[in-house]
């Protein structure tokens, strides 16, 4: 990989409950030390926060009762070694107490110039666009990887 793109990513939640509800505290009790965990990983860039306490949880672009997370890697291998190693994969244990089950793409994957910093309603329309049309190069899962663009090519 030549380094010219990095792999953006975002995921939705819909919340059971308000956040600062009792059934949702041990999952807001984790938080910080997953992402603290994200961001000493081996490949991680970048993460989204609001201004609040950097959780992102106060940002709420998709409604009062969705939570997001939007997150650039060095590539899928780093997010997927996140993502599926144990201190992660072991708060996602949780989620069917924590959040409504998922109807259609509820995360999306993309290549992104090195350098950029997706914003919400962008991770937004990959995440539209996967729901819509399956894994594309334009926004893919984990099951269906696709290669970053060529050298040659622009970025999508």
């Amino acid at each position: 990989m030549s380094g010219r793109y990095e792999l953006a990513q975002m995921n939705v939640s819909h919340l059971r409950e308000p956040l600062d509800s009792p059934r949702l505290a041990p999952f807001v009790a984790r938080l910080a030390a997953v992402n603290a965990r994200a961001e000493a990983s081996d490949g991680f860039i970048w993460r989204e926060k609001d201004g609040e306490d950097g959780d992102n949880t106060a940002n709420r672009p998709f409604g009062d009762d969705t939570i997001h997370n939007l997150t650039v890697w060095r590539d899928v291998a780093a997010l997927a070694a996140f993502t599926y190693r144990q201190a992660h994969a072991e708060v996602m244990t949780g989620r069917d107490d924590w959040f409504e089950p998922h109807r259609g793409a509820w995360y999306a994957l993309w290549w992104v110039p090195a350098g950029h910093r997706p914003t919400a309603a962008e991770a937004e329309e990959r995440r539209a666009h996967r729901d819509a049309h399956g894994d594309t190069p334009f926004a893919f899962s984990f099951k269906n990887r696709f290669p970053p663009p060529d050298d040659g090519a622009p970025a999508p």
